[in-house]
C-alpha cells in the first residue's frame, strides 16, 4: 500500500506540474498582452498637434480642450488615466481634471517613467499612485517640439496609467493561486487580495527603507507573506506552505516564470489536495486488491449457502411484492372513489358559483338602475320647474281661448290653441328625456356617437345650467366620433359626471363646464372638466370606492362614481380622475374607437329615441 501510494504521488505530481506549466504560460501571456496593447498610446498622443501647440503656448491657451481630448482617449483606449507633464515633471493636463484627486499641479519628477522619457526614451513603471493609491502600470513617451538638432531635449512627457484589477479578476476563475513579484520580491498582483502588497520573503531594514524612499509602494508596510519552502524538485517546481495568511490551511506546488519584458516573476500555486487524494485512493485500491485475494479462498464454500439464502430472499420478495400489489390495488380503488366524490363536490361548487355570479350580475344591474332612478330624483326639481312654465302658459292660453270664443274671435282662438299644441310638444320632449334615461340597458356593445350622448346629457341639465349661468365649452371637431359601448350606460355615466361637476361648481363665481373628445388610432378619450375646488389629494386614491363620499350627510350615498367606474370597465375602457393644473377636477373616459360604425346596426339595436 505504501509503494502504491508513492507511485501514485509521483504520477499526480507530474500531472500537476504539467497543468501548472500550461496555466502559468497562459496567464503570463495574458498579462503581457493586456499591458503591451497600450504601449503605443503615449507616443501616439505625444505626436498630436494639439499637445505640441499647447506646450508651445501653454501660458496663453485654455487647458480644458486638452483635458477633454485626454479624457476622450482614456475612454476609447479603456485605460485608467492619461496626463501630460512639462519639462520639470509637473502635470499640465489630465483626463481626471474633474476629480478631487486630479493629477493636475502635482510633480512626478521622482518617477522613473518621467526620468526615462525626459531623456528621450520610452519609459515603463509599476507602482501605487500617489493620489489615488491604486496599483497601476505606467507607459510614458517624450513630447518633442524640435527633434532635428543634436542637442534637442523633450519639452514634455505624455503618460498613461493602466489598472490591473481586470486581470486579477480573471485569475479568480482558475483552480490555482497566481502572484506576481517585482525584482524586490514584492507581491504587487495576486489572485488573493490578502497577498497583495506583501513581501514574498522577509525584507531587511535597508531593503524596506529603500522601497519607502523610492515611493513605488507609497507608505505600505509590506509585511512578509509567510511562505515556507518544503522541498525543491528536479523539474523546477517546489513544494511550499504558508505559516500565516489566507493560504495557511494547505500545501501547494509552486512554479515560477520570468517575464523578461517587465522584469517580473509570475508564480503559480497549485493545491496538493489532488496529490493527497491520489495517494489515499491508490493505497485504498491496493489494500482492496490484497483483501480480494485474501477473501477469494472463502468464496467457494460460501456460494452454496449464499445461493440458498438468495432463493429464500427471492421467495420473500415475491410474497412481499404480491402483498404490496394487492395493497396498491386497494389504495387505487379507494383513491379513485375519493376522486370521484371530490369531482362531484367540485362540480356542485362550480354550479353554485355560476348561480352566485348570475345573481351578482342581476344585483349589479338592479343597483345601476336604482342609481339612475336616484339621479332622476335629483333631476326632478329642475324638470318640475321646466314643466311648470309650459303648464302655466297652457292655462293662460286656454282661458284666453275661452274669452275669444265667447267674443266669436275664431282667429285669436286658433292662435292660442296653436300655442297650446307647441307647449304640449315641449312637455312631451321633457318627459321623453326622463323616460329615455330611466330605461334599462340592452347589455350589448354597439357603435355609439359620443356627441349625441353629450347632447342628451346636457338637455337633462339645461334648466340647472341656465339658472346657474354655467358656461359650457365643447372641445371637439365637426366630424362625428363613434366608440364601441352601450348607449344607455354611457349616457348614464356622462349624466353622473356632469351632475357631479355642477354640484362641485355650486359656490364658484364663474362656473365653466368643459367637455372634450380626443381621438387616436385605437381609443377615444372623453373628458368632463369643471373649475370648482377640485378633488383633495388624499381622496384621489379612494374616489371610486363604493359608499365613499365627501358630501354632507344626506346629499348622496357615494355610489355614483363607483358604479360609473364599473360600467366603463364592463365596456372595455377605464375611468380616471385627477385635478387640473390650475383648479377644478377632470374625469376622463377612455373607450375603444369604432372607426367604421355600422349605423344601421345601432339603429336596430335600440328603441327610437328623440335625441339619437
Amino acid at each position: 500500500m505504501w509503494q502504491a501510494a508513492q507511485v501514485a504521488r509521483e504520477q499526480a505530481l507530474h500531472t500537476l506540474v504539467r497543468e501548472a506549466e500550461n496555466e502559468l504560460r497562459l496567464s503570463a501571456a495574458g498579462l503581457e498582452g493586456h499591458l503591451t496593447r497600450h504601449d503605443y498610446l503615449p507616443q501616439l498622443l505625444a505626436s498630436r498637434e494639439m499637445v505640441k501647440r499647447f506646450l508651445t503656448n501653454r501660458g496663453h491657451q485654455d487647458t480644458m480642450p486638452l483635458n477633454l481630448l485626454l479624457d476622450q482617449f482614456r475612454a476609447i483606449a479603456d485605460v485608467s488615466d492619461v496626463y501630460l507633464l512639462d519639462r520639470l515633471g509637473t502635470t499640465l493636463a489630465a483626463s481626471n481634471w474633474h476629480l478631487t484627486n486630479t493629477f493636475i499641479g502635482h510633480n512626478y519628477a521622482f518617477r522613473s517613467y518621467y526620468q526615462d522619457a525626459i531623456q528621450g526614451s520610452r519609459g515603463r513603471f509599476f507602482g501605487l499612485g500617489t493620489q489615488s493609491l491604486e496599483r497601476g502600470y505606467y507607459f510614458s513617451a517624450p513630447v518633442w517640439l524640435d527633434d532635428t538638432t543634436p542637442d534637442a531635449q523633450p519639452s514634455g512627457v505624455m503618460v498613461i496609467k493602466v489598472l490591473l484589477d481586470a486581470v486579477e479578476e480573471s485569475w479568480a476563475e482558475q483552480d490555482a493561486e497566481l502572484v506576481v513579484t517585482d525584482k524586490d520580491n514584492i507581491i504587487f498582483m495576486a489572485s488573493r487580495p490578502e497577498l497583495r502588497m506583501t513581501a514574498l520573503y522577509p525584507l531587511s531594514q535597508e531593503e524596506h527603507q529603500a522601497l519607502l524612499d523610492s515611493r513605488r509602494y507609497a507608505d505600505e508596510p509590506l509585511p512578509p507573506s509567510g511562505i515556507q519552502i518544503l522541498d525543491y524538485r528536479g523539474d523546477g517546481s517546489r513544494l511550499v506552505r504558508f505559516t500565516e495568511g489566507p493560504l495557511a490551511d494547505g500545501s501547494y506546488l509552486g512554479m515560477t516564470r520570468h517575464m523578461d519584458a517587465f522584469g517580473w516573476d509570475m508564480h503559480i500555486l497549485k493545491s496538493l489536495d489532488p496529490v493527497l487524494n491520489a495517494q489515499w485512493l491508490a493505497a485504498l485500491l491496493a489494500g482492496g486488491l490484497y483483501g480480494v485475494v485474501t477473501l477469494a479462498g472463502g468464496v467457494g464454500w460460501q456460494r452454496l449457502r449464499l445461493r440458498r439464502e438468495r432463493e429464500l430472499f427471492a421467495e420473500r420478495e415475491r410474497q412481499t411484492l404480491a402483498n404490496v400489489r394487492d395493497e396498491l390495488e386497494r389504495n387505487v380503488e379507494l383513491r379513485t372513489h375519493d376522486l370521484m366524490e371530490t369531482n362531484r363536490l367540485l362540480s356542485d361548487e362550480i354550479d353554485e358559483r355560476r348561480r352566485a355570479e348570475e345573481s351578482l350580475q342581476q344585483t349589479q344591474d338592479e343597483l345601476i338602475q336604482a342609481t339612475k332612478l336616484a339621479v332622476l330624483g335629483q333631476l326632478a326639481a329642475g324638470i318640475n320647474h321646466e314643466l311648470n312654465q309650459p303648464l302655466a302658459a297652457i292655462r293662460a292660453y286656454a282661458e284666453n281661448a275661452r274669452t275669444f270664443l265667447a267674443r266669436n274671435r275664431r282667429e285669436a282662438v286658433d292662435e292660442n290653441l296653436a300655442q297650446v299644441v307647441e307647449l304640449t310638444e315641449r312637455m312631451a320632449e321633457i318627459s321623453s328625456q326622463l323616460r329615455q334615461f330611466s330605461r334599462k340597458s340592452g347589455g350589448s356593445l354597439t357603435a355609439v356617437p359620443v356627441q349625441a350622448c353629450f347632447d342628451y346629457a346636457m338637455r337633462l341639465y339645461q334648466g340647472r345650467l341656465r339658472n346657474a349661468n354655467v358656461k359650457v365649452n365643447r372641445n371637439w371637431g365637426e366630424e362625428e366620433t363613434w366608440v364601441q359601448a352601450d348607449l344607455v350606460r354611457l349616457e348614464q355615466v356622462l349624466v353622473n359626471l356632469i351632475g357631479n361637476a355642477l354640484q362641485a361648481m355650486a359656490e364658484t363665481p364663474d362656473p365653466t363646464l368643459m367637455l372634450g373628445i380626443e381621438t387616436s388610432d385605437r381609443d377615444v378619450r372623453i373628458s368632463v372638466t369643471d373649475n370648482g375646488p377640485g378633488i383633495p389629494e388624499q381622496n384621489l386614491a379612494r374616489i371610486f370606492e363604493p359608499f365613499f363620499t365627501s358630501k354632507s350627510p344626506g346629499s348622496g350615498l357615494g355610489l355614483g362614481l363607483s358604479i360609473s367606474s364599473r360600467i366603463i370597465n364592463d365596456l372595455g375602457g377605464r375611468l380616471e380622475a385627477g385635478n387640473q393644473p390650475g383648479t377644478g377636477a377632470r374625469f376622463t373616459i377612455t373607450l375603444p374607437r369604432d372607426s367604421d360604425p355600422d349605423r344601421s346596426r345601432l339603429a336596430n339595436s335600440q328603441e327610437p329615441i328623440s335625441h339619437a
